[in-house]
């Protein structure tokens, strides 16, 4: 018998194999930043061994220990420096003011100051979009007054009527000598890389997608999305928020699904921010090295409202999740009422555990979710944590008219966020997102009043009942919750 013959084969595949998994089980402990995600990789790693491995290294490896780019737009060490202490310097100002909203939410403030470096910004007007019947007709009349430039980025850009009616508004202005900058989502826009973008760049339009898609296997790339939607015209006006460019948006057609949305139009200081984050996204996208020209920030006129403004932005590229740390804050310093819309609902232990201690505080807190989703299995996840919510008094909605898609927060009608993230792991840990606070009563009592509207349409979760759903539903809900960390 010859030693090769003597060999078990099958032995060392299998001390092979263990090593592997073994190494994996190394990697993920390492590399995953929450224990639930841990906890889950490594369930699926061990029980799943080969499934468990693929869906790993495909969407779960931690950008936030390497980071995707570096979101540092100046080299110089010596202006940074003085630019922080500017922003400092703004931001220390503004919490000067005697709004009640400002004092009361001044930490929040600071985190963001601390964390984003982002400014509290004052002399900003503010309008709240409704829907894309609002926001659609607005984003248009403010393209067409476009005069030196035109920055958007979107995750969905789609080939349709309103995509198509944005595409001819961007070419003309680029005709007229006006510099289009357009950075588009290469998944979720990935119906448009084919048909509207060559268009755009024949006409002089830049256009680049974010974070560009070779393989579609190659599913870590699918992972990390450019979540954000932004338009920055002219360095003084910005909208951002919930809603795409998407025909589904607009509700003129009862036959189709109602589509429930909230977005945002900043004219001020408020939309230096966004300028930023785009600028960092462009660099990266582009391969350039833009720099924040005196164009991109013009001096603001006067405003109306005065209205204070701070951005929270976070992603893959950020040190800590900035915006479930700025709504975990929000929480905190709430005193009497919460009011949360989300279309996506998994906040893990962190944002759970705040929302219990401020219900146990006396804070009423209601939360409207879609009754009608485009997810079943989010929606199952979602479901597994109402029980612990209904027990401590927090009121639940869930929309019956449609499907219900925006992302607001209203505290004490004091203070309000409108953005793109939602409440889940997705958006606090995988996306690249950003939401707008507002430190503004009169703006928060608006967004109060619409969320009382929207609860008219919406059935409340009687907890006794709920309590007493059937055992396989609890059981379905607890298993997708399970896996909840990696949708």
């Amino acid at each position: 018998m010859t030693l090769l013959e003597e060999i078990d084969w099958l032995l060392i595949g299998e001390l092979i194999y263990g090593l592997i998994v073994a190494a994996t089980c190394v990697r993920i402990i390492y590399d995953t930043r929450t224990s639930t995600k841990t906890l889950a990789y490594l369930l699926l790693t061990v029980f799943l061994p080969v499934v468990g491995m693929i869906l790993y290294f495909s969407v779960g490896l931690n950008y936030r220990t390497r980071s995707l780019y570096s979101k540092k737009l100046f080299d110089d060490d010596q202006l940074l420096k003085k630019l922080y202490a500017q922003i400092t310097r703004v931001t220390r100002n503004n919490l000067e003011t005697d709004h009640q909203a400002v004092q009361q939410y001044r930490e929040l403030a600071y985190l963001l100051l601390n964390d984003n470096i982002s400014p509290l910004t004052a002399n900003n007007d503010i309008k709240v979009l409704r829907n894309g019947e609002e926001t659609f007709p607005e984003i248009l009349k403010a393209l067409q007054a476009a005069r030196h430039h035109i920055h958007i980025e979107y995750y969905i850009f789609e080939d349709d009527t309103i995509g198509n009616a944005i595409k001819d508004v961007l070419i003309e202005k680029a005709r007229q000598g006006v510099q289009v900058r357009f950075i588009y989502d290469d998944f979720g826009s990935r119906s448009i890389r084919r048909t509207l973008v060559p268009e755009l760049r024949a006409a002089g339009v830049e256009a680049y997608p974010f974070y560009r898609i070779i393989f579609i296997a190659l599913a870590n790339r699918l992972n990390y999305r450019n979540h954000r939607k932004i338009i920055v015209i002219d360095g003084s006006t910005a909208f951002t928020g919930g809603i795409n460019i998407s025909d589904r948006y607009q509700n003129p057609n009862s036959n189709k699904l109602y589509w429930r949305d909230t977005h945002l139009r900043i004219d001020g200081p408020g939309t230096y921010y966004l300028q930023y984050i785009f600028l960092c996204d462009w660099n990266f996208c582009a391969g350039q090295s833009l720099m924040p020209e005196p164009e991109f920030f013009c001096e603001p006129e006067a405003s109306q409202t005065n209205a204070l403004v701070q951005i929270a932005s976070s992603g893959p590229d950020s040190v800590q999740p900035s915006i479930l740390f700025s709504l975990l804050q929000a929480i905190n310093l709430a005193r009497n009422e919460i009011l949360i819309t989300t279309p996506y609902f998994i906040p893990g232990d962190s944002l759970l555990d705040a929302l219990i201690v401020a219900a146990l505080s006396g804070v009423k807190i209601k939360l409207l979710v879609p009754g009608i989703s485009d997810s079943w299995l989010v929606n199952t996840a979602a479901q597994s944590y109402y029980e612990d919510l209904l027990r401590v008094g927090v009121e639940i909605y869930r929309y019956q008219k449609g499907f219900v898609h925006a992302k607001t927060l209203v505290a004490d009608g004091l203070l309000s966020s409108i953005g793109t993230a939602n409440m889940d792991f997705r958006s606090f840990e995988l996306n690249f997102e950003v939401n707008a606070f507002l430190y503004d009563a009169q703006v928060s009592e608006y967004l109060r009043n619409i969320f009382y509207e929207d609860i008219q349409d919406a059935e409340r979760l009687d907890p006794s009942q709920w309590l007493q759903r059937p055992a396989w539903k609890k059981m379905l809900e607890k298993v997708a919750r399970m896996i909840s960390p990696l949708l």
